[in-house]
């Protein structure tokens, strides 16, 4: 769906979910929205579909609004805003309504429920926690199955860990390691302002110690080598053909340092005159980067 088609199916005169204070509104409003029957579906669907009508594709997701506001309060529980729920839901809701075809004989929102929900799922798994805690298919699976599976509070026992890998189609490694990252919390790396130095715990600024330099100690040092570099090759332009070649191949090329007799036998002289040449060359370079 293009970014001017889906702009095109917002609804209109709705409050935006997230707006401070609409949310109620909002859902107020969607559920005032009629339901539409097979017949309104399916000729709807049907105008957009063969005519792209965008107004006929507009009341679809009007008349679906509520369902995915029905969607987004079964997610309360991970503790993100359900407005933000709702507006991803509409985004999926959107993108259903851009690839329903009538002709496969399904309502819209049997076929929408799939779309409303990656979209909620995206968001969840990139919101609920500062580090992700799901990123593979198993693991998103782990994710939105591990709490409904659970039979009670605490840490499952092994029977409920065998129980929960073969439901799920996962291993029992698989089951431990979500379940130790959905018992886990979010850390402040700074202790809190408020907290009593004495008496809090250690925040992970007090022991991750980073090794590495100092940022400004970085910054002089690379500046210092930018530096260096250019001059010499201020050094090597300022050198006569000959001399650049020996200096580069003796001493700037790793792969194939020449010896001098190697470059003797190339310019057709003594490999004492190839040696002054190069003492010349570097003597000169010297006196460049020493200015």
């Amino acid at each position: 769906m293009t970014a001017t088609t889906a702009t095109a199916l917002v609804p209109n005169n709705l409050p935006v979910p997230s707006a401070l204070g609409s949310l109620d509104a909002y859902i107020g409003a969607v559920h005032q929205i009629p339901v539409l029957s097979v017949e309104e579906e399916q000729a709807l669907a049907r105008r957009f579909h063969d005519e792209d009508d965008l107004d006929a594709a507009r009341e679809l997701v009007h008349s679906h609004l509520r369902f995915v506001v029905h969607v987004a309060r079964g997610y309360n529980g991970y503790g993100l805003p359900l407005g933000d729920l709702i507006q991803e839901g509409n985004i999926g809701l959107m993108k259903a309504v851009k690839r329903f075809d009538p002709e496969v004989g399904v309502r819209l929102v049997s076929f929408a429920v799939h779309w409303i929900r990656a979209e909620m799922h995206e968001y969840i798994i990139k919101n609920w926690r500062i580090v992700k805690v799901a990123t593979t298919k198993a693991q998103r699976k782990l994710f939105f199955n591990l709490r409904r599976s659970k039979k009670r509070l605490g840490w499952l026992n092994a029977a409920e860990v065998t129980a929960v890998a073969q439901d799920l189609n996962v291993s029992e490694r698989e089951v431990l390691e979500m379940e130790s990252r959905l018992s886990g919390r979010d850390i402040g790396f700074d202790a809190p302002a408020d907290e009593d130095e004495e008496r809090a715990p250690p925040s992970p600024s007090a022991y991750l110690v980073s090794h590495d330099e100092d940022p400004s100690q970085a910054y002089e040092r690379q500046d210092s080598e930018m530096n260096q570099l250019e001059l010499l090759r201020e050094g090597l332009a300022s050198l006569d053909a000959r001399s650049r070649d020996i200096v580069q191949r003796r001493w700037l090329d790793p792969d194939s340092k020449v010896t001098l007799q190697e470059l003797a036998d190339e310019y057709g002289v003594s490999a004492e005159r190839i040696r002054q040449v190069e003492a010349n060359a570097m003597k000169k370079m010297k006196a460049l980067l020493a200015a």
